[in-house]
């Protein structure tokens, strides 16, 4: 058999998803692949940055760079840090106690780089002495790699940490960009899972519509058997689950309440969740309760659609940033300058916004260029004034060499196809 047809690599054709499991007989998701092409993609853009080295407090920033996870409330209360010198390995500094034993067991690819991490937030009077004994931690490991007079990216301090390392006399930068550089461009494990997480956000969106969708329901209802579900199908935690129905969707309420949903009602929904290994789905379907859509609702349903589909048509190597949010119709981010969120598109990977965001706010005059292997949401809104109801979409997309592939595969609005 011929199976040239494919013609293009595993990770970024949808339909062709690897189980979850592992297997002796298929390469499927390869983890230790997926720690080391992290961490040299990490360390290029050091290289390219000019740091010798990261210091990292970010939970997703620590995952990144280590494949070490413990935990979603980890992940920004700084009770643990990472250093990364640039051309060495990680050393890991996790909260003492049984976190650093867990920590222990479950790396052994971090064997001997595992040490307690000294806390400071919180402590009252003592912080200026516990942030002084963090940051003598991590100059003791760059004393260790002879990098105490390179430029130390940090991503992530408060106050008190940053004159704890200044007092230390380390050449502290914003590392923040360095680190965004890494995580915008995804590996191929990275994008099969992504392809993951987008399935089960489908396999939800479709339960919904067909099954939980009905007169009566709560949007809380909705939102509590979403989270069931996919924790069930393999997600790691539900980040969150917006259901706006009826009023709620104009203007656009993004989070659910108790609020009945009646025959008639327009009802967004939009998951945003933690897929396997830290991967995030994150998009949005608009549907119809019990009721065939007005002429007036399939209108904005088209709008909607048509402009988020004129933006992701630019998500291909060589556009930029101004290209896709040139395609967005104007919104309030043009009235105020600022970012609505709303008629929008942002790249996800372990965050949900993570590398950058495109906005009509800034994005037409300062724009990005958009890469092979990034990987972006992107989603808009009919806003207009005084509608009793209205409807916003999002799609989750990989950018390829040979132009946009869609990953989130739930059907739209029969009634509102072209």
């Amino acid at each position: 058999m011929d199976i040239s047809f494919i013609g293009k690599p595993h990770e970024w054709e949808p339909r062709r998803l690897y189980s979850q499991t592992g297997a002796e007989w298929q390469q499927r998701v390869n983890f230790e692949r997926l720690r080391k092409d992290r961490l040299k993609r990490l360390q290029d853009q050091m290289s390219a940055n000019d740091l010798g080295a990261l210091v990292l407090f970010a939970g997703a920033n620590i995952r990144y760079a280590t494949g070490s996870y413990q935990g979603n409330w980890k992940y920004n209360i700084n009770i643990r840090y990472v250093v990364v010198p640039n051309g060495a390995e990680p050393v890991l500094f996790e909260t003492a106690g049984s976190d650093l034993q867990c920590a222990k067991i479950d790396l052994p690819w971090m064997e001997g780089r595992i040490r307690p991490a000294i806390t400071w937030q919180w402590a009252e009077g003592a912080v200026p002495y516990m942030a002084g004994r963090m940051a003598e931690s991590v100059a003791e490991v760059l004393k260790a790699h002879n990098l105490t007079k390179e430029r130390i990216g940090i991503d992530n301090l408060d106050m008190q940490a940053l004159a704890a390392f200044q007092k230390t006399g380390l050449n502290i930068v914003d590392g923040w960009p360095t680190i965004s550089k890494a995580r915008v461009i995804k590996t191929p494990d990275e994008i099969e899972l992504l392809k993951q997480a987008s399935s089960i956000g489908d396999a939800a969106m479709w339960k919904i519509k067909y099954e939980w969708l009905k007169p009566g329901v709560r949007e809380r209802e909705i939102e509590s058997k979403v989270h069931e579900f996919m924790l069930e199908r393999g997600c790691e935690i539900i980040y969150d689950i917006i259901v706006a129905s009826g009023g709620n969707t104009s203007p656009y309420r993004r989070w659910a309440t108790d609020k009945m949903i009646r025959q008639g009602d327009l009802v967004i929904v939009d998951i945003n969740a933690v897929g396997p290994s830290g991967y995030f789905i994150d998009f949005v379907r608009c549907f119809k309760v019990a009721a065939k859509m007005t002429p007036k609702e399939i209108d904005l349903y088209r709008e909607v659609y048509d402009s988020m589909y004129a933006g992701l048509a630019h998500l291909r190597p060589g556009k930029t940033t101004a290209d896709v949010a040139g395609a967005f119709p104007e919104y309030d981010d043009d009235k105020y300058g600022t970012v609505t969120l709303q008629q929008f598109a942002h790249s996800i990977g372990l965050t949900l916004y993570e590398g950058m965001w495109m906005s009509r706010a800034y994005s037409l005059k300062y724009p990005a260029e958009i890469k092979e292997n990034m990987y972006f949401a992107i989603e808009t809104f009919a806003g207009h004034p005084g509608l009793p109801q209205t409807t916003r979409l999002e799609e989750n997309v990989l950018v390829t060499a040979e132009g946009p592939v869609v990953f989130t595969m739930m059907e739209h609005m029969a009634e509102a196809a072209r």
